[in-house]
Order: structure tokens, then sequence, then C-alpha cells
């Protein structure tokens, strides 16, 4: 039995495992196969206690591990017996240590997980904890609690197998599964889908047999599998996750308690960038790890430009990035015919993203989210805004501030700002508010040296940095540099050198070999290989000695052998993963020296 991770999307994984010489793609289902209930043909991979050989990859064991009280009893089989490939886990936080002690096995089995489940605080303990003491490369299978409402919220939090038995239980008892809940036959007025199994049918879903909904319930299970599978593949499983929960309180329940009480855990696992957009549609996107870090960066590693001197906030758009949309098009223009522009810094208010700068438009997840646009901000967005432009203008000094904000925004910000001259009339586009703020900035700048374009188109360049590598970091990088190029596609360039280039597609800083020297010594989003390992391609996991625990998948990271810089490139797995992993790519390399 072996398993490799080919895919990230927070602390889901696609994963390849090799049994019987075939390759089964995870998370999946391991359907049952007994004399009485067989496994439908579309089964990837069998989980059985018949020793007969079976002709695509079965997982044999003596039990199912589960015991709720309905459960047939050809599929309650209490020898549990442990294996060198597999092993059986109690649900007790409290014994794990013991339990994993010097384990060799690859797959572990929660033996109660059903008990477990039901209670939601516990589960969501257990189960990080199990995956932080299994690691990367172990697989987990919940016995006994897999249906299409949960497998989003399972596979996010790392679990890789479930089975067919809620699938057989719900049958039994008159009911079908769908992602969206459990639906008796008796409440359904027509054929409730399209699978194979309703399609055949004639008549009301109440003459549906046993087998009928048997496998119905197969169907929908493969169903969201797949969905699942494919929502991994495109860095969306959180937004299919936020969707899922609602079909039950207790998955909201263990999803919240994930999220409160496990941002460390998610936000390790969650890649810096991501090709996916991130739609806010539900109280949980405020809580999404990859926007807390981006509001944790704003406010512990991000420094304005150093000669804007007046602060103008603005309303977010529809369109991202901003700049491109109409309405931050007629904003800028203002800007531009003003007089003195650079002496300007423009701050974006937006939910979920609370604080945006600028000059960080491009980066993910404010270059791509969406959100419900209805002028109406509950209590909790108002706290989040409110608690971080405190925490910003105490690190971030303004002479000035300039507000071009509609009112629903100015009535909860404006006590902590000191004498804002507001510029907004209900519209912000509208010609008299647009007016009036071409009149606001014009006033305002001539109190101000003229500050030149490519001097603070350095020092945005810098801001970014400091968001992406830290304010000591960015320092290093841009000193004495100058930008070239069409925003926003720009050079970072030392005399006739190029240090980095950023990208719309990233919305980061991409470093050549020259750039990584400026900051090689600076011990930070480092890889450091064995010195006997061959450097052609990509860094893989077993040439890694040794790595920065705050690379995230996505970072730039410089790769040093014998403290010697020898590459720089992007990382594709976390610092942790890449020290614990035994194959894999950890980095993928753009320069070599």
């Amino acid at each position: 039995m072996q398993f490799s991770v080919k895919e990230r999307d927070g602390p889901a994984r696609i994963g390849e495992l090799s049994v019987d010489n075939k390759k089964v793609i995870t998370p999946n289902v391991l359907f049952g196969d007994t004399n009485r209930f067989k496994a439908p043909n579309f089964a990837d991979i069998l989980i059985t206690n018949d020793k007969r050989k079976k002709d695509k990859p079965t997982l044999q064991i003596s039990s199912y591990f589960v015991y709720p009280k309905d459960l047939p009893k050809e599929l309650h089989l209490l020898n549990i017996k442990q294996d060198k490939k597999y092993y059986v886990v109690p649900g007790n936080k409290d014994i794990l240590d013991d339990a994993l002690k010097d384990n060799p096995a690859s797959l572990f089995i929660v033996a109660n997980a059903f008990q477990l489940f039901q209670q939601p605080k516990k589960f969501a303990d257990f189960i990080i904890e199990l995956r932080e003491k299994i690691g990367y490369q172990k697989m987990t299978y919940l016995p006994g609690i897999g249906d299409p409402t949960n497998l989003a919220l399972l596979a996010y939090i790392g679990v890789d197998f479930f089975d067919s038995i809620s699938a057989i239980l719900a049958a039994r008892n008159d009911i079908l599964l769908f992602s969206n809940g459990r639906y008796n036959k008796h409440e359904l007025h027509e054929l409730p889908c399209n699978c194979p199994s309703c399609n055949k049918l004639k008549g009301k879903p109440s003459d549906m047999g046993f087998q009928d909904i048997l496998n119905h319930n197969y169907f929908a299970m493969l169903n969201e599998i797949k969905h699942v599978r494919n929502a991994i593949n495109r860095g969306d499983l959180r937004g299919l996750v936020e969707t899922r929960v609602k079909a039950d309180p207790n998955l909201t329940a263990i999803f919240r308690n994930l999220d409160v009480n496990y941002y460390d855990f998610l936000e390790k696992r969650t890649p810096i960038t991501s090709k996916s957009k991130v739609l806010a549609t539900t109280k949980e996107s405020l809580f999404r790890p990859e926007i807390r870090r981006f509001q944790k960066r704003i406010i512990e590693s991000y420094e304005k430009p150093e000669s804007a001197k007046i602060l103008l906030i603005l309303p977010c758009s529809a369109k991202k990035p901003y700049s491109f949309s109409k309405s931050h098009k007629l904003f800028r223009e203002k800007l531009n015919s003003s007089g003195n522009p650079f002496v300007v810094h423009e701050l974006i208010v937006t939910s979920p993203m609370g604080l945006v700068p600028r000059e960080l438009e491009l980066v993910y997840p404010v270059s791509s989210y969406d959100i419900p646009v209805t002028g109406i901000w509950d209590e909790d967005e108002k706290k989040m805004i409110r608690n971080l432009l405190t925490k910003y203008l105490k690190s971030n000094k303004y002479d000035k501030t300039i507000t071009h904000l509609p009112p629903e925004i100015m009535e909860f910000i404006e006590d902590i700002l000191e004498n804002p001259d507001k510029t907004c009339v209900k519209n912000p586009a509208s010609k008299k508010s647009l007016d009036k703020l071409s009149q606001s900035l014009k006033k305002n700048v001539k109190d101000y040296d003229r500050v030149k374009p490519q001097e603070r188109l350095r020092e945005d360049v810098q801001g970014l940095a400091s968001y992406q590598f830290g304010k000591k970091i960015a320092e290093k990088l841009l000193k004495d540099c100058t930008i070239k190029g069409k925003y926003p596609y720009q050079k970072i360039m030392h005399n006739n050198t190029q240090l980095g280039m950023i990208t719309k597609e990233r919305g980061l800083i991409s470093l050549t070999i020259n750039g990584a020297e400026r900051i090689a010594k600076s011990k930070i989003y480092w890889v450091e290989i064995y010195s006997d390992f061959t450097l052609k391609g990509s860094v893989f996991a077993p040439g890694v000695k040794d790595a920065d625990d705050g690379i995230r998948v996505g970072d730039e990271v410089i790769v040093i052998r014998k403290d010697k810089l020898c590459a720089v490139g992007v990382a594709q797995m976390n610092g942790d993963e890449m020290k614990k992993s035994s194959h894999g790519e950890a980095v993928k390399v753009r320069h070599r020296v």
C-alpha cells in the first residue's frame, strides 16, 4: 500500500493510493461488499471481510468499526485485528500519543467515529489532533459517518476515506440521501433526481423499494465525492463546504469550531495564491483562513508608502482588481488631476477582506472575490472593519484623511477618524460626489512638496514586498532600486539588473537569482537541501534537509545548499510538510545558480 499527495487545497488533498498494483484516487468512498450488500459496479475501491480475491482494489479488514444500533449484523463484525497497513485508533484524544507511538501504519481508522461525530467540539479536536500527529503522508478513514452532506467538510479537514454504510442504513429506513439533506421517500412528490436508479422508475417516490433507494444513495455518494475532488483541484473546496454545512446544524457546529479554534492548523495548509474566486456569500466567509491571514499581514507586516501624507479611504467595487472598475477609474482620474497625486495613499474598505491598500489589489484573495452587494452591513462586519482600521492607523500615520465613503459605512467608522474631510454625497460615483472629491484633493495636496512618480512607485512596491516578506526584507530588496514596466507587469531593477517582477496573475513579487541574493542571509522563506542533492529540476521532498516553518504553498522561496544560494522558486508544500515528507514536489524551481 503506497500513498502520495498530488494536489492540495487547505488540509484537503487529492492523493493516489496503490492497492494490489492498482491506482485509486482519494478522497474516495470504500463501498462495502458482502454476500448480502454488493458494491455497485462503479465503485473504485471495496471494503470487505470476504477473503476471496476481488477484481477491484480492496481493503481487507475484519471489522467495519462502527456501532450504530440498527447496523445490519452482516456489517457488525467486532473482531478488530490490527495490521501493519492500517491501524484502528480509539476516538479519544487523551490516549493518541500511546496509540500512535512508533506506528508504521499507512491508514488510520477511527473506531468509534460514529459516536464521536455527534459531539462537534470533541470531533473537531480529535480529528485535528490525529492529523497533526500522523503527519501529511498518512491516510485517515472514518467509518459509518460519510454521506453526501458531509463529505466536503470531512475532506476539508484531511479525511481520505469514507464508506457506504450510511447509504445502507438510510435505505433501510426509506431515506434518500442528497447533498442538501436526507428525505424520506414519503416526503417527496416526484422522483428526486436523474441518477440511473431514479431514471428507470415510472411510479411515485413512495413506490421505491429498498434496492432502488440504496442505488440512488450510492449514486448520490459517487456524485458528491466527484464534486469534492473537482473542488480540491480547482482550489475551491472551502466554498463547497460553506454551502454544504447549511444542511445540518451539527456540520455547522463542527465547521465553526474549526474556524474559531484551529485557525493555525487551517492557515498553515491554505495556499498563498489560488486560481479560484472566493464567493463570500455566508457568515462563515469572514473566517476563511486566507482572509484572516491577509488581514493579519496588513496589520503586522505591511507598511504604507513613506511619502504618502494624505489618506484617501474609498469603497470597493464589483470588478477586480479595483482600479480596472468604472468607479475607481473615476476616483483615480480625480486623484491624478489633483496636482500632487503621489502624496495621497488610497485605502479601500471592503467586506470580508477588511482594508486593502491600493498597491495590494492584485494580491489573492483581494484580486478575486465576490460578495452580495446590498449596502447593508451586519454587526460582525462592522466590528471587523472598526477593529482593523483602529489597528492600522496606530502603525500607519497620516497628516490628513479624506473619506469618499457612502453614509452606511461612514456611520460606523467616523468616530475612529480624526477630522476627516467627507466628500461622498450618497453615491460615491455621482457627479456631485466626484466634484467634491476633486475639490478636497486639490485643496489638501497643495500643503506638501511634490512627490515624484518614480519615488512613490518604488515605495508602493516596497509596501507589497513588506506584505509578502516583512518590512526588513522589503527594505533590503528595494534599496536603491527603480521600477520599470507598465502596471500591472512591473520589474524591480537595480541599475541594469532585474531583481524581481510583479504580474497580474500572481500579484506577488517573483524573484530572480539576483533578487534572491539580496535576501538570502535574512533566514526567511528558505529551503535547505542536502549537500549531495543534485538540483536539475524541481526540489523534491527527499532532498529537503530543513525549511522555514513560515512557508506556505505558493510562497516565493530561496533554496540554499551549504549556506549558499542555489535556486529560487515557488513552494508546492508548506515548510513543515517539506521536512516531514518522503516524496512529492517541494519547490518548483524558476531559476538556478
